[in-house]
């Protein structure tokens, strides 16, 4: 019998809760975020923004942390953060997010929000800390030491999660550890203390992981990004450049032709569209046919997007008070959890 961490079980719940949103969508509220570490790319939109803003239509109450604080777990400068915040919010509202329905803030401007870390830092060990996946694997990408900010990077997540009673997680099969986490710190609250924190499962995207055009993770250090920013003639100018092999014949083959599969996924997704079916299209016409494809595909669908993102991101003041109502609200609700966490934990005086 699969344990209650095992993905089996996760998928069963977040299969169980995807069908009750269709019916009881107000029993539930959302917290995701971004690090703000350089520009969103076709990867964030369709694994994570399209499932955000369908779920703020649906009437999840939704809530985005733009994570300015996380930036410094396995970096060792914030320059550029000011600009990232404002791109990432730029991107979120062009993509659908509405700031009368979603509640975006960051991390910094929240400190109610941060003081949660100390009584949820007493109820995890070290061992647990060190054996999380995610943060083994974020170490090995950075190539730092473990700091204390990057050990305890679930309990930062727990905090985000939790202050605003979040109850559901869209998280990649990836996350779930962190998932796990949170639901074992709120669990371990509430027994030690008192009844605060809800119970919390991740909610599995149902969109598979989009490589980038080289068919590695997509990233912008390797340059196989595309970001929601670009204009249409930069697309079109890093798809032409893009690799792909000396085989002229088009086909579907992951493993054994890691850029054409890339090239067609991205095709794929943007034009909701089997793959296979654009590889046997495109036949022996090659790389060159395929590529004016993507571009064509990527360029259509991210059109009104980005006319939106550009009007947006001349709107400095309306920006700023997106951040600064988000922000507002984010310190409410967190002012009411802490209270709650105080009064639990016998510490009004």
């Amino acid at each position: 019998m699969p344990n209650e961490g095992s993905y089996e079980v996760a998928k069963k719940r977040s299969d169980e809760i995807h069908a009750d949103l269709l019916v009881n969508p107000q029993k539930y509220t959302m917290l995701t975020g971004d690090r703000p570490t350089g520009r969103l790319h076709l990867g964030h939109y369709f694994g994570t923004l399209v499932d955000r803003v369908r779920l703020q239509d649906l009437g999840v109450k939704t809530n985005v942390v733009i994570a300015d604080y996380q930036v410094i777990t396995d970096r060792d400068s914030t320059q550029g953060i000011a600009d990232n915040v404002f791109n990432m919010l730029a991107d979120y509202l062009a993509c659908g997010l509405d700031p009368e329905r979603t509640m975006i803030f960051t991390h910094s401007a929240i400190p109610e929000l941060n003081q949660l870390m100390l009584p949820f830092l007493s109820l995890v060990s070290e061992a647990e800390l060190q054996r999380n996946p995610t943060v083994k694997a974020e170490m090995e990408a950075s190539g730092h030491a473990l700091s204390g900010l990057l050990l305890t990077y679930p309990v930062h997540q727990a905090c985000d999660i939790l202050f605003c009673k979040g109850n559901i997680v869209p998280v990649g099969r990836d996350q779930l550890p962190h998932i796990e986490q949170t639901r074992t710190i709120a669990r371990r609250f509430n027994d030690r203390y008192a009844e605060v924190f809800p119970e919390v499962a991740g909610l599995l995207t149902s969109t598979p992981l989009l490589p980038g055009l080289d068919g590695r993770k997509m990233s912008k250090s390797y340059g196989n990004a595309i970001s929601l920013s670009m204009s249409a003639d930069e697309t079109a100018k890093l798809i032409k450049k893009s690799k792909s092999d000396s085989e002229r014949m088009i086909t579907y083959d992951p493993e054994n032709r890691p850029e054409i599969y890339g090239l067609l996924s991205t095709a794929a997704v943007c034009l909701e569209r089997d793959p296979r079916d654009i590889a046997a299209e495109i036949s022996d016409a090659g790389a060159g046919a395929l590529k004016k494809l993507v571009t064509e595909a990527v360029n259509d669908r991210f059109a009104e997007i980005r006319a939106r993102r550009e009007e947006l991101i001349e709107q400095k003041d309306y920006l700023q008070s997106v951040i600064d109502r988000g922000n507002e609200q984010a310190r409410e609700i967190a002012a009411v959890t802490l209270a709650e966490v105080r009064t639990a934990m016998g510490m009004t005086y």
